[in-house]
């Protein structure tokens, strides 16, 4: 196939970005591994982080980011993403997307983890899931966005696998998309091609994410060249619903901007003696400190309590989760929710500027498999989905103002297939995954040590070379081409990890407690 803009994400940043190219004139093939709806957006429950209150300022959303960020964000890209909040909340309303209102018919506003004023539009408790559909309806009504649901990205093609001797900069020619339905692999050429494909939660245990989120995106460009950054910094949101029913149902942050306050079993709260802001401390700390505290009492899980809050209060401003909660017996506004820290956003990825420029030429990263020096090393609430708009925003501009117009003349070379049966083989797959997951929930989880980590980096190498094995030997199949990714994404987050000899933000490591006077970035590529 021939397309100008190839999205791999139905995310928001895929959306959005569809939508602004094809209102440009372009013609976008979207493509996604599963169907449209099914992305870590539309569980996001809490908003988007925008100035729009006389009371607040873009400074102080800035100073907000940079302190969460535990001096790693990069400022330029910081003003630039901030600066443009109200911007994208317009385009959102024009796309007929409906926030919630106040009593004088003004946007409402709500405060979340680590932001000093109440800037957080919002959708109830499902602002993700309301804005996707929302997108969603005017993508699938656009005359010039054709969209390929349950299309697995397999790998980028660049020319440096098509002319390996020439010495021209490396530029990216399109995608092999795998079809679920005739399970076959094509390719696929584009003027440029963008990557929205999430995040990588699925690389722990446990985690907010869901089932998809496998960091294809951050996997496929690195194996293309591209360059990697930040991987350890993988935030765990402090509180997901802890209920054998329910792993991975996630308690908005909005509660505790709602007043909600973290208490222990016999319901003291405790988050005061860990940081002045309690229980809106900025995530990595609030994560920490749960940790901690479950450790040291030998508690499965703490609690989150609005009990102060009448049931009509709750239903109203939190209908999905009080609904969700109530269908597992608990009734949150008579008692204190369960909860656990859970792997829920990766601050790093692949390396690209606002724009969403990568290290090839014709490859956009957009979205949280990107890595921009927005978030540093932990993510301010509410600012992922902002990042998402901006993003998809500039990059289309970008397309549209610099899209080479004798693009992709050469052929891709076919998908060369292999014919060995594999079905029998799954179980091993399966249990290579869960290895993976429970390894680096163990080894690279909340609190770390070198020694932990080294042990980790040795068994993923190991378990790299068996999934090389099986991937050489059987027909391609998504359980394997997502294994493949998350072994990946593991194993340059634990490389990431075992370089930084600190402790900063999300990061955390027991032999190196104190942060280093200058902040740096963990760049890595595959070849170096």
């Amino acid at each position: 196939m021939n397309c100008e803009a190839l999205v791999i994400g139905s995310g928001l940043a895929g959306l959005a970005l569809s939508l602004r190219l094809a209102d440009l004139g372009h013609q976008v093939l979207l493509t996604t591994k599963t169907q449209l709806s099914e992305t870590n957006s539309s569980m996001a429950q809490g908003g988007i982080a925008s100035v729009l209150s006389g009371q607040d300022s873009f400074e102080s959303h800035v100073n907000d980011t940079l302190v969460a960020g535990a001096g790693l964000c990069h400022r330029d890209v910081v003003e630039k993403i901030v600066s443009e909040g109200p911007a994208q909340i317009r385009q959102l309303l024009d796309w007929g997307v409906e926030f919630d209102l106040d009593t004088d018919s003004q946007l409402a506003l709500t405060r979340e983890g680590g932001h000093s004023e109440r800037r957080i539009v919002h959708i109830a408790d499902h602002t993700g899931m309301a804005i996707h559909q929302q997108l969603s309806r005017k993508v699938l009504n656009h005359p010039r966005i054709q969209i390929l649901e349950n299309h697995f990205a397999v790998d980028l093609v660049t020319t440096r696998q098509t002319r390996p001797t020439e010495l021209k900069p490396n530029r990216c020619l399109g995608a092999y998309l795998f079809d679920k339905h005739t399970r076959q692999v094509f390719p696929v050429r584009a003027k440029s091609t963008f990557l929205a494909c999430g995040g990588a939660g699925k690389v722990y245990l446990y985690t907010s994410n869901w089932s998809g989120a496998t960091g294809d995106g951050v996997a496929m460009a690195a194996r293309a060249g591209a360059r990697i950054a930040n991987l350890e910094f993988t935030q765990f949101h402090p509180t997901c619903l802890y209920h054998p029913n329910s792993r991975n149902f996630l308690i908005s942050e909005a509660l505790r901007g709602e007043g909600a306050e973290l208490v222990d079993a016999q319901g003291e709260a405790f988050m005061k003696k860990y940081h002045p802001l309690g229980s809106l401390a900025p995530r990595d700390i609030v994560a920490r400190s749960i940790d901690g505290e479950m450790k040291k009492k030998g508690l499965d899980c703490v609690y989150l309590d609005l009990t102060f809050k009448s049931k009509e209060e709750i239903e109203k401003r939190f209908p999905q989760i009080y609904n969700r909660c109530k269908s597992l017996g608990i009734s949150i506004d008579k008692e204190p929710i369960p909860v656990v820290p859970a792997a829920h956003y990766l601050c790093g990825g692949i390396v690209a500027d606002v724009s969403g420029h990568t290290d090839l030429e014709a490859l956009y990263a957009i979205g949280e498999n990107a890595c921009t020096g927005l978030h540093g090393a932990n993510r301010l609430a509410s600012n992922s989905l902002l990042e998402c708009l901006v993003m998809a925003d500039k990059a289309a501009v970008d397309f549209h103002q610099n899209a080479l117009e004798d693009f992709a003349v050469e052929e891709i070379p076919p998908w060369v297939a292999n014919e060995s049966g594999n079905d029998d083989e799954l179980i091993v797959v399966s249990h290579m995954w869960d290895e993976i997951r429970r390894l680096m929930w163990n080894y690279m989880g909340i609190v770390r040590t070198t020694r932990r980590l080294e042990r980790a980096h040795h068994r993923l190498e190991l378990i790299e070379q068996e999934i090389k094995e099986y991937y050489s030997s059987f027909q391609t199949h998504p359980d394997i081409e997502e294994l493949r990714n998350i072994c990946l994404v593991a194993l340059m987050s634990v490389r990431c990890a075992l370089g930084r000899k600190e402790s900063r933000g999300i990061h955390y490591s027991l032999d190196y407690p104190v942060s280093l006077e200058e902040a740096k970035d963990s760049v890595i590529s595959l070849g170096n």
